[in-house]
């Protein structure tokens, strides 16, 4: 059993990692932004935690998970603040600040008492700030792509094994709040911006970091039904009625964006 979890976790992590980067290659960074936001990641987790402790644990890592995505949000303002200031090591740098970012931010949220609307408005204003903060940023797609080669795909398929592996671990050593804080991580986000980064610039990456934001309301929604229904229906019905809520926001904000 736990080598089939480990390889379920391993295949779906380079599939949500690669999927994304050619996203952004082929189509936009700025495509890639906002369905970075679409549950992937905190899906997994969210699930593995469901499977390997229980239902009742995951609902209850969800409601924390919702207020960790402010942690979250606020991992990518610091990258993209830290990438425009340091001229050496700019990946390595705005990396480690925007974790270090992450964890003050989940640490001083894990001292407040939540209930579920508290959990959903924190992460609504965080979102909607950095969404007014991040308006100037250019979108700028990628005219030049690289050459994807089988060094290039284990590269990104490292990035996403590793961090999902190491996340998904987390509830043998800590409890349910800590659990869906840090579940909050973002673990396909995180990849995506270092490939994006590491193999064109910091422009492209700035494209995809802008909007996040907007594609975040989808996680949102995502976590808050994953805390209803997972008690009710389970693990597996409760994530399908979860990603279905979350497509539902992604495929009526493309419909207002369209009009407008």
């Amino acid at each position: 059993m736990p080598e089939i979890l480990f390889l379920i976790k391993l295949v779906v992590a380079i599939a949500f990692v690669v999927g994304l980067s050619l996203l952004a290659e082929n189509v936009s960074p700025k495509v890639a932004g906002i369905l970075s936001g679409y549950p992937t990641g905190s899906a997994i987790t969210l699930f593995f935690f469901g499977l390997e402790v229980s239902a009742d644990f995951a609902s209850k890592s969800a409601v924390y998970n919702m207020i960790g995505l402010s942690g979250a949000l606020t991992f990518v303002y610091v990258y993209y603040l830290a990438s425009n200031y340091f001229n050496k090591h700019t990946i390595l740098l705005s990396s480690i600040s925007a974790i270090v970012a992450y964890f003050l931010v989940v640490w001083a949220l894990h001292f407040i008492e939540l209930n579920k609307y508290i959990a959903i408005i924190i992460p609504v204003a965080f979102a909607f700030l950095y969404i007014i903060l991040f308006k100037k940023i250019e979108n700028i797609k990628i005219k030049n792509k690289v050459k994807l080669s089988h060094k290039t795909l284990f590269i990104r398929a490292f990035f996403a094994a590793s961090i999902i592996l190491i996340i998904t671990s987390i509830p043998k050593f800590v409890g349910a709040t800590w659990a869906g804080l840090l579940s909050a991580f973002p673990t396909t986000l995180f990849p995506l911006m270092l490939i994006i980064h590491f193999t064109y610039s910091k422009k492209h990456v700035h494209t995809v970091i802008k909007n996040v934001p907007v594609g975040m309301f989808s996680l949102i929604i995502y976590s808050l039904t994953v805390s209803v229904v997972y008690p009710l229906f389970g693990i597996y019905i409760g994530t399908l009625l979860a990603f279905a809520a979350a497509t539902i926001y992604l495929l009526i904000y493309r419909k207002i964006k369209s009009m407008l």
